[in-house]
Order: C-alpha cells, then sequence, then structure tokens
C-alpha cells in the first residue's frame, strides 16, 4: 500500500478507534438500561419472576398512589426552594472569595469542604444535630428558646427543610468553585466603567457581573434541578427509609427503591416511576433553556 494511500485511510480510521469504545460504554450502560426501563414499564415482571404485558396498568397504578403525590409535592418543593438558593448564595460567595483578603484561602476550603465529605456520613451528623435529644435541640433549651424539643426528623415540613438545608449547605461550595472560574471571564473594564458612571455595587452586581455570568447559572440551574429532582440520600437518611412519619417525606426515587428492591420487587412498576422521574426531570431543563434562549434574543 501505497504511503500517501495508508496516511490517508489512518486519518479516517484512527478517529473511530478513539470514539467507538466511548459509544459502546454509553449503549450498553445509559441506551440499552433507558430502552430496557420503557420496555418493562409496560409489563408485571419481578424481580425473580418473568412477567408479561400488562398495557398502562402501571401507570394506571402509579397515579392512584397517594405516596405520589406527596414524593411530587416533596420533589418540586425541594427543587423550588434549592434552586434560587443554591444559584445566587455561591454567585455572592464566589465574588466575596475572590477577593484578595487575609486568610481567604482557609475560608476557601472551609467552604468546599462539605462537598469532598460523603453525602451518607454528613447526614449522619446531620440527623445527630437535629434529633431531639441531639446539639441543636439541647443548646436551644440551654437557652430558653423553646421549652420543648423541635421535631426536626418527626415533623413533615421541618424534616423537608432540614434536608433541604443539608443539601444547600453540602452544594453551596461545589457552585462556588463554578461560578469562580466563570468571574474569571468578566472584564474589569466593565466594572470600571460601572463605577465612572456611578453605578453602585449593587447595580453593578445587576447590570455587569449577571450578564457576565449568566450562561453559567443557567448551567448551575440546570444541575440544581436535575440533582434536586433525584433526591435521595439526605430524606432517607434523615427521615429513614419510610420516609418520616406516615411517610409523607418521600421521593420519587425513594419510590423507585421501595418498589424494586427486594426478592419480590415490582420491577415493572418502579420502570414506570423512573420514566415519571425522567418526564418530571427533563421539564425544568427545557424551561430553563428556553429562557435563556429568550434572553440572548
Amino acid at each position: 500500500m501505497p504511503a500517501r494511500r495508508r496516511i490517508r485511510f489512518q486519518r479516517w480510521f484512527s478517529p473511530w478507534l478513539l470514539v467507538v469504545p466511548a459509544l459502546l460504554w454509553l449503549a450498553v450502560f445509559s441506551l440499552w438500561p433507558a430502552i430496557n426501563t420503557g420496555v418493562l414499564s409496560f409489563t408485571n415482571v419481578r424481580t425473580l419472576t418473568g412477567g408479561e404485558f400488562v398495557g398502562l396498568t402501571n401507570y394506571a397504578q402509579m397515579f392512584q398512589d397517594p405516596q405520589l403525590r406527596d414524593a411530587i409535592v416533596n420533589t418540586v418543593l425541594y427543587m423550588l426552594v434549592c434552586l434560587p438558593l443554591l444559584v445566587f448564595l455561591p454567585l455572592l460567595l464566589a465574588l466575596l472569595v475572590e477577593r484578595q483578603l487575609p486568610f481567604i484561602t482557609f475560608f476557601r476550603t472551609v467552604l468546599y469542604f462539605p462537598v469532598i465529605a460523603s453525602a451518607v456520613v454528613v447526614a449522619l451528623i446531620w440527623q445527630w444535630l437535629l434529633d431531639e435529644r441531639g446539639v441543636v435541640n439541647g443548646l436551644a433549651q440551654q437557652l430558653n428558646l423553646t421549652h420543648a424539643a423541635v421535631p426536626f426528623l418527626t415533623d413533615r415540613w421541618l424534616l423537608l427543610f432540614s434536608a433541604i438545608g443539608l443539601t444547600v449547605w453540602k452544594g453551596v461550595g461545589y457552585y462556588m468553585i463554578i461560578y469562580l472560574s466563570a468571574l474569571g471571564n468578566v472584564r474589569q473594564e466593565l466594572h470600571e466603567a460601572a463605577a465612572v458612571d456611578g453605578a453602585g455595587l449593587i447595580r453593578r452586581f445587576w447590570t455587569v457581573t449577571v450578564p457576565g455570568v449568566r450562561g453559567t447559572m443557567v448551567l448551575v440551574a440546570v444541575l440544581i434541578s436535575v440533582n434536586a429532582m433525584r433526591i435521595f440520600t439526605e430524606l432517607y437518611i434523615l427521615g429513614g427509609s419510610t420516609g418520616g412519619v406516615g411517610g409523607q417525606d418521600v421521593s420519587v426515587v425513594m419510590l423507585i427503591q421501595g418498589a424494586g428492591s427486594g426478592a419480590n420487587g415490582q420491577l415493572g412498576y418502579a420502570s414506570a416511576l423512573s420514566v415519571l422521574l425522567f418526564v418530571i426531570t427533563v421539564g425544568p431543563m427545557i424551561a430553563l433553556a428556553r429562557l435563556n434562549r429568550s434572553a440572548d434574543q
């Protein structure tokens, strides 16, 4: 084979050598499980036994499940509360820690430390702190702020917002790092020009900083929305496997885990719940993408 033809052949063939392993990995571990989940959602298959096609029976059962309504309310509320907190709070912290202040490296490390800690370990620590005999209740009673223990882990809404607080505390450092990289692309000349025109700190934040990192804010909002829709560890550890007292603090992922686990798990019903989770997760992503597109126009 002539050298020129061999080089042309290698140029055509070499990229596929790099792409094919990734495509195979994607097909085996992402595409095929997604397709199989959709197929199983129309069957009554269980963990150790086969099943048969049942049509929309799983979906009819799903929308009659009272726990699913609680799970959707909890999941949507989780997202609506986490979204503004984890979009703007890390940005404000990034603006603070990017300044050359004394001990700023120490504060960066402290803010990022919860990110590298295990979610299970952090949730167990919060469970110990918020227990009726925990540190928070003990300190509150010692300071006469309350005469009875606050039911952080037994009241439906207090448990939900305690889990939200845990998610915010653990995630704020991660998104702060993302914003720090984005703030480096905001031209300092724009801040100086706005200051010359008489713009104060708050006005410069809304007219210079926010437009400069808008794309990053959309990315962060999408990540937060997806993670909030898939919430599991925080509620599972703080409220237990049943989802708190009465099972009212469950998430959709907890319902999937409960339905599909065990030797007699209902894999068909769990697959139908997974399809529903996919649909409600894609919705906020599409909405945020359209908002970003309209803002660009």
